[in-house]
């Protein structure tokens, strides 16, 4: 640790000697600044308000200086404080300071008594206005850890050795479910910063940083979280605020498989804007600093050592060594066979490769010593093996990936047939070289894993606590275009490998699979020994781009290279479907005229390839190309009720609107569109085997059409988030209370990818719903989606059943869901409304009609009218029967006049004089009765037509008898 000179406790001291004058108007704050200071106790002589001089007392060994507190002003004042109380009678009297904004920069020191900025001297360094906490033989002064468990419901459990812990060269953290915390105290004079340095390579260990202020406000929630190392050790800075800052460094490990998870480590940890410093520091033993004013020290070069304060490293005597960074050399051990281990050299222009020795690097052993073994001499030379598959030779005997559209078994590349696709991966069982994709690294060694011909095995380390890495980078994984009938490719990618473990101790072997060697979920761990044995797994998501195999002698970190004869070897490694793969084998696809010069081009989307053939035939309507299989009309797949295919015939989609048809023959429509946002819920508690509380979340995108927001689930452990997409999905979440301000999301994993159907039907595609697991005391039937998930290298696996009320799963209402009232004719107004019936049963579609009001008539109106009209009819046909009375009686007259007028020839009528009424002649005083008619006879006769001279035509019989009337007329003289 190196603090400024500032943080030394102020000495008690029994008088102070003034020189100068004060005036009164600065005793106030200096009196502040020893009752601030000293301890309250007796003393010989106290500093009053009284001006005035003294003599010095005490030589300057006895005292230092500080500054006062800043006042408003933002000045200060320089004072003498005794470094033992009661060993002088008098201090320099104080004087003005230096503004409290001043520093003085890296590699300079405050000198106090001339209060100006100096150069360090060579073997020290400064910060300036810095701390830097570089050694960790214990935890430096100011730093505070503890351990607690922040699950309340498992409080019982014991925290209190779940702390950070000093390693000498870093601090490490806790490795078990409690939360561990390490925090620093600092106030910062001016703005500054705080860095360090961190490896952080299990994302299993949620790791944070954050700095809470004087008003105990801490940093934001989404910048705390440290990022997964990408390197052995990756760098950390934040800005600080002016005033108090508590730096805090949390960690708290989360596993659902309880296996070994890697602490974080920190070192290098250093403050900025802490003011000034009056000291430099010297450097430590394994450092030095060959120049005045240095800002830090440089680490010795392997070989060579130094101690503290240090301007040059010291070479190391032939007879010893010293690792980098020594404070000391240590006697070259005899060397044994676990300091050199064997390869096989690349193959040279004659196609040859020989078996070579090679001491470990750095090299620490003596081979002049007795007991000591030397280098074994290198074998014969052999002919080289064939290249792996994929690969062809080249003329300088070298290995060389096949191009594109080629294929080779490890000697020269062929072209795909026309019709067929190269099946493209990496094989690798030949080890003469490393491959360019694969690279083994470990922290202060390079080459971990060595190659040897037949397989790659884990050379001897430093300590047998390092964990050897090997690491497989991919680009990346597209299935292939086509693929025969019965192959099973349901899996994105495959990876198989074989090994072998010869272990002594509890060596431990993990396969890993994540973004890049620092950021892995283990897939399988081995413990001891185990013999040659083949493992395989399927690669579910396209964000897996890199495999780590690791292996680790022992976790004993009290042995020293005891375990080196234990060793991992890899024989075998075989990855397919991998983008920029190559190809050791081609298969049929199908063939189209589009591109003549391709070796192979997929068919048309909604076409399959007929089996054997090359030749293309368009799937049925509504259909959809199976992921998995494109030859045959089997690849068709009829999407399922009330679903459609998608453009790209890779799926069927749901409009969410559906019909359904009911026993009683009702025709049910359902809109489920303001469903299709992507909703969220989550499980009951669970907890771990440990105690530790965590839910399980659930995302739902019901339906949409193409284009919608699928559901996301997203693993925020790390910066470098896992995110999935599909219809339903599931990630596991830890409390906020975990840590801190936010929900931590991890392991996300889709549930459905694809939508089989829409229906009310319990069964669908194989999948069930029984209705016993949701009963319900409603008539209408549920609706079923079903979906699948086939994206994970498997349609089989559990059944997720969900039940998702809502008022918006209701069928939409239509007019046979309401009726009509009809109110009675009052005052003229009739009223008609219109009202649901009763359970309602609908929500949405057709809206209720509003009410209607229309004119009416009573029936008083209609019996008046009535009553009148039938009145005005019977006066009408009154006076029409006596007109055509009076005129039936007028014709009679007529007539007899005729008859008794007529001439002595038979059947001849006597030519009528007139046929008018003469002036004065009265129709009523000469009627004859002739005959006796009926009233409607009479209403007969008049009906009948007249003559064209306008008179009427009465016909007559000729034979009725002359006295048949009697003539009582007399003609008028």
């Amino acid at each position: 640790m190196r603090h400024s000179g500032h943080d030394v406790p102020l000495p008690w001291f029994s008088h102070v000697c003034l020189r100068e004058a004060i005036t009164p108007r600065h005793i106030p704050s200096l009196l502040n600044f020893y009752n601030r200071s000293l301890p309250p106790r007796p003393m010989t002589t106290a500093l009053t308000e009284n001006t005035g001089s003294v003599d010095l007392c005490c030589a300057s060994s006895d005292y230092h200086f500080e500054y006062t507190e800043c006042d408003v002003l933002e000045s200060r004042w320089r004072v003498a404080v005794p470094n033992k109380a009661d060993t002088c009678t008098g201090l320099p009297d104080p004087v003005k300071g230096t503004q409290c904004t001043f520093s003085c920069s890296e590699g300079e020191f405050l000198d106090m008594q001339s209060q100006q900025c100096e150069q360090c001297a060579a073997g020290t360094y400064s910060l300036g206005t810095g701390v830097a906490f570089d050694e960790w033989d214990g935890l430096p002064t100011g730093f505070v850890t503890h351990g607690v468990t922040l699950n309340a419901w498992n409080a019982h459990t014991n925290c209190s050795n779940s702390t950070w812990t000093p390693k000498g060269d870093y601090v490490a953290s806790n490795t078990d479910e409690c939360t561990a915390t390490l925090s620093y105290a600092v106030n910062l004079k001016k703005s500054g910063t705080v860095s360090f340095e961190y490896f952080y390579p299990d994302s299993s260990i949620y790791f944070e940083f954050f700095v809470q202020n004087d008003q105990c406000q801490s940093t934001e929630s989404e910048s705390r979280w440290v990022k997964i190392s990408e390197t052995n050790w990756s760098k950390y800075k934040v800005e600080l605020n002016k005033g108090n800052n508590v730096l805090y460094w949390r960690t708290t490990t989360y596993t659902l498989q309880g296996s070994a998870v890697k602490p974080v480590l920190l070192k290098n940890i250093a403050i900025s804007g802490v003011a000034y410093t009056s000291e430099c520091f010297y450097c430590k033993p394994g450092t030095y600093s060959a120049k005045p004013g240095s800002a830090r020290c440089a680490p010795c070069p392997a070989d060579t050592y130094s101690t503290k304060g240090a301007t040059v490293c010291h070479q190391c005597e032939p007879d010893k060594y010293a690792e980098a960074s020594s404070g000391s050399c240590k006697p070259r051990p005899a060397c044994t066979n676990s300091d050199y281990f064997y390869t096989h050299t690349p193959c040279d222009s004659e196609g040859k490769t020989q078996l070579m020795y090679k001491w470990i690097e750095p090299k620490i052993c003596t081979e002049t010593i007795d007991g000591a073994v030397t280098l074994p001499a290198s074998g014969e030379k052999q002919t080289c093996p064939p290249c792996n598959p994929g690969f062809f030779v080249t003329n300088s005997s070298t290995c060389e990936p096949c191009s594109d559209g080629f294929y080779s078994n490890g000697t020269a590349c062929a072209k795909c047939p026309v019709g067929t696709e190269s099946v493209v991966g990496f094989e690798y069982k030949w080890w003469n070289r490393m491959p360019n994709n694969m690279k083994s690294s470990i922290y202060r060694q390079e080459f971990t894993w060595e190659v040897a011909g037949e397989y790659v095995y884990t050379t001897p380390g430093h300590q047998d606590t390092d964990y050897l890495m090997l690491t497989l980078s991919v680009s990346g994984y597209r299935l292939p275009q086509s693929m025969a009938k019965d192959s099973d490719m349901s899996e994105l990618s495959r990876i198989t490998f074989v090994f072998e473990t010869l272990c002594s101790a509890d060596c431990e072997r993990f396969s890993l699979q994540g973004y890049n060697q620092f950021n892995n979920d283990v897939v399988e761990h081995w413990k001891g020994s185990k013999g040659k044995q083949s493992y395989s797994y399927l690669v579910q998501s396209n964000t897996t781009l890199s495999f780590t195999w690791t292996f680790q002698r022992t976790e004993d970190f009290s042995t020293d290279r005891k375990y080196s004869a234990d060793v991992a070897k890899i024989y075998s490694i075989h990855i397919t479907n991998v983008i920029g793969g190559v190809a050791s084998q081609c298969r049929r696809c199908a063939l189209s005229s589009a591109k003549a010069d391709s070796a192979c081009v997929p068919c048309p989307p909604g076409h399959y390839m007929v089996s054997g053939t090359g030749v293309c035939e368009s799937c049925p309507s509504n259909t959809f190309i199976r992921a998995e299989q494109s030859i045959g009309k089997a690849a068709c797949v009829q999407c399922g009720p009330n679903t459609k295919r998608n453009k790209a015939y890779s799926g069927c989609v749901s409009d969410c609107m559906m019909a359904v048809q009911m026993s009683e023959g009702a025709l049910l429509h359902y809109d489920f569109s303001a469903l299709t946002n992507v909703t969220g819920f989550h499980s009951s508690p669970r907890f771990t085997i440990r105690g530790l509380k965590y839910f399980l979340r659930f995302n739902v995108g019901l339906c949409g059409k193409e284009g919608r927001v699928p559901a996301t689930c997203v693993g925020n452990v790390t910066e470098s988030q896992k995110e999935v997409k599909g219809y339903v999905c599931r990630s596991t979440v830890v409390p906020s209370e975990i840590r801190s301000q936010s929900m931590v999301s991890s392991q996300p994993f889709i549930i459905g990818d694809s939508l089989i159907g829409v229906t009310t039907d319990t069964t669908l595609n194989g999948i069930s719903s029984p209705e016993w697991l949701f009963p319900t005391a409603s008539s209408l039937p549920d609706v079923i989606f079903y979906y699948n998930n086939c994206s994970e290298g498997t349609c089989d696996g559990c059944t997720f059943h969900f039940l998702w009320q809502s008022q918006h799963a209701c069928p939409l209402c239509t007019k046979n869901h309401y009726r009509e009232i009809v109110s009675a004719c009052i005052q003229g107004i009739q009223k008609t409304t219109y009202v649901w019936q009763q359970p309602l049963q609908c929500y949405g579609g057709e809206s209720l009609p509003a009410q209607k009001v229309n004119a009416c008539v009573t029936l008083d109106f209609w019996l008046k009218f009535g009553v009148s009209t039938g009145a005005i009819a019977a006066v009408l046909l009154i006076s029409i029967s006596c007109y055509f009375w009076k005129k039936t009686r007028k014709l009679q007259y007529k007539y007899s006049k005729l008859i008794m007028t007529s001439g002595s020839k038979e059947c001849e009528l006597p030519t009528a004089d007139s046929c008018a009424i003469m002036e004065g002649e009265d129709a009523e005083d000469e009627l004859m009765d002739l005959t006796k008619k009926s009233f409607l006879t009479k209403i007969r006769s008049f009906s009948r037509e007249r003559t064209s001279d306008g008179f009427d035509s009465v016909p007559l019989k000729s034979s009725s008898p002359q006295g048949a009337f009697q003539n009582d007329l007399r003609p008028e003289l």
